[in-house]
């Protein structure tokens, strides 16, 4: 691949073509048409959602269209519920197609192995004006052509053999039956094209590929045939896709050309990159859309967090937007040329900032409902539970919010062991390592200090605290470690001033009467084993 040189200086050249550039992305138009058309080869993974995206957020800031277009012409490699999946996850991402297989539209079937039909009607256009030939070459020989380049260290390509049969020759096939397949007859670019993320782009293909095959022995058409009689039929304007596609771009515009047809403009989308470098893969489970899903992040973080490595936006790396956001923000000049990585821990951020992006919105009711169904979840049965499941008091759950909201990146986090102190009393206090000689009294002492506080905030409770381990004569570190055991079972964790502020006053006063119930029965069993 070669960028195209300027006859201008190389400035001229960078400002005439981002003139250009801008030219065609920044233009309001009524007739935009773009369309995300995967393969229902398995699961989405995150690659395919920012095609998708941009696709969407460019046809939406043009109000323009955006096509679902299902493209299953390799059937070997199709599998059963796959678009029913990628529909689920388009819907879950609110990214939502104005034509598809289940939205319909004026320019289906949207689903190509339902247009067989158009495609072999298309084929013998092609084969009638010349630009495409039957080849009834057997994969034998194929195969041996192969071997022989590669054993002259050559680039495998077709030798154009049956570019030049005679019309008796093809005739004479055709009556002993012999199968075959059609090709396009391969010829050079007149001029580059241009690629609105690149650039003037010049590839030329008839150096190392032979004629390409449109059509295989079973009828079925080739990906890069019923792509461009798809683009076409479905009157699609502009192509944004990965940048991998950019070399078969030459040979979608030279069908377009056998055609007469113009061609769309080609926008190509840098690679997305794992945080080491390394390109994804599909075989990768942690790339996957569900994957995410699964694991609670909101849709919106994802979204936001696969713009980070391409760009196209105003926003910075630190913002998270709601998607009408990202549709106004949105700008194909600002694409970047270079491959980005994404990197984990931006996703837990940006999720995190989404969550108290709700919180400031107004949305905190939606927040603690979905907050009350992972705890049920998680903790239905369970009989060290503190609380009653069927009646999670509303106001607790917005305090542990408001809370804990630097803290997590989840939800579903406050489920885990680190939070569980909010919804189990311990049923353990081990104060083996800590130096309190008189657990019970302390306790005590601690109770009817808690019992005639008036005012339970963090700084006022840290000030008690202080004061009752000095009446106590009891030192103030291993106090605070004891109590931090006795209200949520942690060796380590938050300071106890914020524990008893988020448990409050009433639930705080419960869980040290259970905890000197169990200091209580460790004394009476040592009692016991004493006498």
């Amino acid at each position: 691949m070669v960028l195209t040189k300027s006859f201008y200086s190389p400035f001229k050249h960078l400002n005439r073509w981002n003139i250009l550039r801008c030219f065609h992305v920044s233009r309001s138009v009524n007739c935009v048409r773009v369309r995300f058309a995967p393969s229902p080869t398995g699961q989405l993974h995150l690659g395919s959602l920012r095609t998708a995206l941009y696709n969407f957020l460019y046809a939406k800031a043009n109000n323009g269209k955006f096509i679902l277009r299902i493209e299953d012409t390799d059937q070997t490699r199709k599998v059963p519920g796959a678009v029913e999946n990628l529909c689920n996850i388009l819907q879950w991402a609110s990214v939502h197609p104005d034509e598809g297989p289940f939205s319909g539209g004026d320019y289906g079937p949207y689903v190509q192995s339902e247009r067989l039909h158009l495609y072999q009607k298309y084929i013998e256009t092609l084969l009638q004006n010349g630009t495409a030939y039957k080849c009834f070459c057997s994969q034998k020989r194929l195969d041996l052509l192969r071997k022989e380049a590669l054993r002259n260290r050559e680039t495998p390509r077709y030798d154009g053999r049956c570019r030049h049969l005679s019309d008796e020759e093809r005739q004479d096939k055709l009556q002993k039956g012999i199968p075959y397949v059609v090709r396009l007859k391969l010829v050079q670019l007149a001029e580059p094209f241009d690629d609105l993320v690149y650039g003037p782009i010049e590839i030329d293909l008839t150096e190392n590929e032979g004629d390409p095959v449109l059509m295989k022995t079973d009828n079925y058409p080739t990906y890069h045939f019923a792509n461009v009689v798809d683009d076409y039929l479905m009157k699609i304007t502009h192509v944004l896709r990965g940048v991998e596609w950019q070399l078969s771009t030459p040979k979608h515009l030279m069908i377009y050309q056998a055609f007469g047809w113009t061609p769309p403009k080609y926008a190509h989308l840098p690679l997305i990159m794992n945080n080491d470098g390394t390109k994804l893969s599909k075989r990768q489970g942690d790339i996957h859309v569900e994957h995410f899903m699964k694991l609670g992040y909101y849709s919106e973080a994802l979204l936001n967090y696969i713009t980070l490595p391409g760009g196209g936006f105003t926003k910075t790396d630190s913002e998270v937007l709601k998607l009408d956001e990202l549709v106004k923000n949105f700008n194909l000049s600002t694409v970047k040329r270079t491959s980005g990585r994404l990197d984990p821990a931006h996703l837990d951020r940006l999720n995190q900032m989404f969550i108290q992006r709700k919180i400031a919105d107004g949305a905190i009711n939606e927040l603690t409902e979905k907050i009350r169904k992972i705890i049920i979840s998680k903790y239905s049965g369970n009989l060290s539970l503190d609380l009653q499941l069927d009646d999670l008091s509303t106001e607790y759950l917005k305090q542990i919010l408001c809370w804990c909201q630097n803290r997590i990146s989840r939800l579903d986090e406050l489920a885990g062991s680190d939070f569980e102190f909010l919804w189990l009393k311990p049923d353990k206090i081990d104060i083996s390592n800590i130096d309190i000689s008189n657990p019970l009294e302390v306790l005590q002492s601690c109770i009817e200090c808690v019992r005639n506080m008036d005012t339970f905030d963090e700084s006022s409770v840290g000030s008690e605290m202080r004061k009752n381990a000095k009446n106590m004569n009891v030192k103030f570190a291993p106090y605070m470690k004891f109590l931090r055991m006795c209200l949520s079972g942690l060796k380590e964790g938050p300071s106890v001033g914020e524990i008893m502020t988020v448990l409050g006053k009433s639930k705080t006063l419960e869980r040290l009467k259970h905890a000197s119930c169990i200091c209580e029965e460790k004394e009476s069993a040592r009692s016991r084993t004493e006498n």
